[in-house]
């Protein structure tokens, strides 16, 4: 079970403190911490639960993807696969502030919820020695988005995020003010070029001095960019068909439940999936994206998905069932 804090703990970044906090993360706890650009509130990236911990104590209001923060090359290769391109970015600026966005490798680790059920995964070295020390204590791929309520202004002190998140972190590792100030840069490579999906802390200049050629900015031709996660109406979709609220079964369907809800006509379903037997939307936001996967593999005649309580993580969870039912382009 996750731990669930009670006062935050404001701790200088000793050995003891960062083992301390490693432990919390791997317990499924969370932990704040510094980076270079901003303090990123800290999960352990492998653990659906304490991912889902994340967004439930940001307020955050739908699962976008969350950076997988490692120690190095090596370490990424265990989650990704490198183009020659991004490999030469990382290079030359990991540590640093730029996140690359790459395709998972097979048996990639990270929950999907941090991935938010996409098959690639945003990854970065950060330039921080407590935050390298802890990631290496843990021994996990770290997932942290800035340590601060939903919306509000990112933190750059240990401070900030007290002030700003109050007992919802159990352990605050304090390293000082931050040197960059904005979140990293992130980059995508496709077909060769590189596009920037979110500027920040390492500057579009520096990237084409450094690979010799031009920075496409999202904001540029939009039937050119990638489309930033979340974004489009129709997302997160299977191919399989998704209708929502269902009290009733149709033959041949895949049904998706939840807290062991009863429902009408499962005799003639293909598969009855529950996202928390227990209705706890934290499992069921933990679960949601694998269990779209399993159903989609096994439903040729749709996936049927029961009412979610609107509560809590289900606005999210419910945002993310409604671009997967949402019409799709015709091709």
């Amino acid at each position: 079970m996750p731990v669930r804090p009670s006062s935050p703990e404001i701790q200088p970044p000793s050995e003891a403190a960062i083992r301390h906090a490693a432990d919390i993360l791997r317990a499924g706890g969370l932990v704040a911490f510094p980076t270079e650009t901003v303090y990123g509130l800290g999960a352990d990236a492998t653990n659906g639960p304490a991912v889902a911990a994340i967004y439930e104590t940001k307020g955050r209001p739908s699962f976008n993807p969350l950076i997988a923060h490692v120690t190095g090359v090596a370490a990424a290769e265990k989650l990704v696969a490198f183009d020659p391109l991004s490999r030469q970015l990382a290079e030359r600026f990991w540590p640093g502030p730029l996140t690359l966005v790459l395709p998972q490798v097979a048996g990639c680790p990270v929950s999907s919820l941090a991935t938010a059920g996409l098959d690639t995964l945003a990854v970065r070295v950060p330039a921080n020695p407590v935050a390298l020390a802890l990631i290496a204590a843990s021994g996990r791929p770290i997932v942290a988005p800035s340590a601060n309520r939903s919306g509000h202004v990112s933190p750059t002190t240990a401070a900030h995020v007290r002030a700003d998140l109050g007992g919802r972190v159990p352990c605050i590792l304090d390293g000082g003010a931050t040197d960059v100030g904005v979140e990293s840069t992130i980059l995508q490579v496709r077909d060769g070029a590189v596009f920037m999906l979110r500027p920040g802390g390492l500057a579009a200049e520096d990237i084409e001095a450094a690979i010799g050629a031009p920075v496409i900015r999202s904001e540029g031709d939009a039937s050119a960019t990638p489309v930033a996660p979340g974004m489009l109406a129709s997302h997160y979709a299977p191919n399989a068909r998704v209708r929502l609220n269902a009290t009733a079964a149709r033959a041949g369907e895949v049904v998706i439940g939840f807290g062991s809800r009863p429902i009408d006509g499962l005799a003639g379903a293909a598969l009855y999936l529950d996202l928390s037997p227990s209705g706890d939307l934290r499992e069921a936001a933990a679960n949601l994206f694998d269990m779209l996967r399993r159903a989609d593999a096994a439903a040729p005649s749709g996936i049927a998905v029961v009412p979610i309580p609107r509560r809590g993580l289900g606005e999210a969870i419910a945002d993310r069932l409604r671009r997967a039912a949402a019409p799709r382009p015709r091709a």
